[in-house]
């Protein structure tokens, strides 16, 4: 496999920030959303949050011959009714995709956090709903909920 996940340090903001444009541009099919006049999208909201101290939200990169090639961001959720984690944003660029990586990538940051889980995509976004259905599946070894509510397909678990 051959790639690392690393917790993104501060230092890491502006990697996760640049990226953040490849993951919008790919999302921007299920989700619409135009470039400013810069030529950029907006800003992630909330990005910033990921390095807060005492956060309950965790940023990751992906590394694969020292290239980054990804990044994770993982939210701890906190209600009166549960508390469980939750994928902010997934993405890994098009080249590394189709090779493991993705999966991999998914049940580590499952292994670093341990507790409820809740998974979620658009309704419309039916690669993504594959890929998650499978990587969930195959970590849970099918222990696992599925369900759409509001528009969004959501998988539940708990390891």
């Amino acid at each position: 496999m051959n790639f690392h996940l690393i917790r993104a340090s501060p230092e890491h903001k502006d990697v996760v920030k640049n990226l953040m444009q490849l993951y919008i541009y790919d999302f921007s099919e299920y989700v619409g959303g135009d470039v400013e006049e810069s030529g950029l999208f907006p800003p992630y909201a909330g990005l910033e949050e990921y390095w807060a101290t005492g956060s309950n939200r965790f940023a990751y990169v992906l590394k694969k011959n020292d290239k980054y090639i990804g990044f994770i961001l993982v939210r701890f959720i906190e209600t009166e009714e549960q508390h469980y984690f939750s994928i902010a944003e997934f993405f890994i660029m098009k080249k590394y995709r189709q090779q493991g990586i993705g999966k991999a990538a998914a049940w580590e940051i499952f292994n670093l956090h341990k507790g409820q889980w809740e998974v979620y995509q658009k309704e419309n976004n039916k690669p993504a709903q594959v890929f998650w259905n499978k990587t969930i599946s195959g970590y849970t070894k099918g222990q696992f909920k599925d369900r759409s509510e509001n528009g969004r397909r959501i998988q539940t678990f708990e390891n």
